[in-house]
């Protein structure tokens, strides 16, 4: 092979790895381009499949736990701020959701007494109705003779002294006050929400599920809340950062480490 031939050689393989090289980079970029077309497309598969599902979600097999689910989503937003708003002390949150979820219970439990009476109590009723308006109108009689012989002081003392705090009725003994007092504010709020949602139900069944399933979320919502504002998560650290934190140790030390580190990721 002469000079001249070895030249052509050298020139048409210089050409053919150009041109390998030129056909793998065009074989890369269509990879990389149908890798991200079929990637846009999964992702708008998932956020159409989400919205679907945010838009119409499944109901539950019990109309109890659907009319509770609705209940929550009005109740939460509300006890969640006033939770923690309670931040000088774990006692003042411990006191705040004994008292809701006592509330719960007690404004509840006249309720499911109340569904629990019957056609015939109903009449029981009636009938002691027309008695006590007999006895009131005879009574009424007798009032319209009555002469008050007390003082304007001993009057407005009296009046004093039967006038008690709401809030200490609504509280539980040994509980913190402050809380107490936010749990009062809060319920306030919510109270009529609850009692409505559970006398749309009339299906025994209904009524057990929701009301035993209120007082478990209520729980476990305040769990949450918890777990949100004292979250027992320790912060990540490194070896530098210890060693800079470290008194004896020096910034050329912290310096040496630090390239010894770049040098093994390199």
């Amino acid at each position: 092979m002469n000079k001249q031939e070895e030249q052509t050689l050298r020139e048409n393989i210089r050409h053919l790895i150009k041109y390998v090289k030129t056909k793998n980079q065009q074989e890369k970029d269509l990879f990389r381009e149908s890798l991200k077309t079929l990637a846009k497309l999964e992702l708008s598969h998932m956020l159409t499949e989400r919205e679907v599902a945010d838009t119409d979600p499944t109901p539950n097999k019990s109309t109890g736990i659907n009319v509770l689910e609705d209940l929550l989503k009005k109740i939460i937003p509300v006890l969640e701020p006033d939770y923690k708003s309670l931040t000088t002390s774990a006692e003042q949150r411990q006191s705040f959701r004994a008292h809701i979820i006592n509330a719960i219970v007690t404004t509840l439990t006249p309720v499911e007494i109340n569904d629990d009476a019957g056609e015939a109590e109903a009449a029981d009723l009636n009938l002691e109705e027309e008695i006590d308006i007999e006895i009131g109108d005879e009574a009424g009689e007798d009032e319209d003779k009555f002469i008050d012989i007390r003082t304007d002081a001993e009057k407005k003392a009296e009046e004093e002294e039967q006038e008690t705090d709401p809030r200490q009725d609504f509280g539980l003994e040994g509980e913190d006050e402050t809380g107490r007092n936010m749990a009062y504010n809060t319920f306030n709020k919510i109270e009529t929400s609850v009692i409505d949602s559970y006398e749309l139900l009339s299906n025994p069944e209904d009524q057990e599920l929701f009301y035993d399933y209120l007082i478990a979320n209520a729980k476990l919502y305040f769990d949450k809340f918890e777990d949100e504002l004292s979250p027992d998560i320790e912060e990540p650290t490194n070896q530098a950062y210890d060693m800079a934190q470290d008194e004896p140790a020096g910034a050329a030390e912290v310096e040496e480490f630090a390239l010894q580190e770049m040098v093994i990721e390199l």
